[in-house]
C-alpha cells in the first residue's frame, strides 16, 4: 500500500489511537485548537506550512482569532491516507 491509498473505516478506526485528539473518519481527520492570541494561532500556522510544503500534503484550514480548525484527507485518494496520519501526527508535535 502505498502512502496516497485510501483507508476504509476500519483503517482509520485502527489508526485512531496514534493521535486521540484528532476526530477521525474515513473522510477527514478533524481537529479544532484554541491558543492564547492570534498571533499564537499564526505563528503555529507558519509552522504547519512549512511542514506541509515539504510533505507536499496541504490542510484544509481556517483561523479566527485564536482558534485553528484543521481538516486532513487526501483529495486525489477522495479520503484519508498514511500522509493524513503522518501530518497530523507532525502538527501534534508542535503543540
Amino acid at each position: 500500500m502505498t502512502r496516497s491509498a485510501r483507508f476504509d473505516a476500519d483503517q482509520v478506526a485502527r489508526r485512531a489511537g496514534e493521535v486521540p485528539d484528532w476526530a477521525c473518519s474515513a473522510e477527514s481527520l478533524r481537529r479544532k485548537i484554541e491558543f492564547g492570541s492570534f498571533v499564537e494561532a499564526f505563528g503555529f500556522m507558519s509552522s504547519v506550512a512549512l511542514i506541509a510544503e515539504r510533505m507536499d500534503h496541504h490542510p484544509n484550514w481556517s483561523n479566527v482569532y485564536n482558534t485553528v480548525e484543521i481538516e486532513l484527507n487526501t483529495h486525489d485518494a477522495g479520503g484519508v491516507t498514511e500522509l493524513d496520519f503522518e501530518l497530523a501526527t507532525a502538527i501534534d508535535k508542535l503543540i
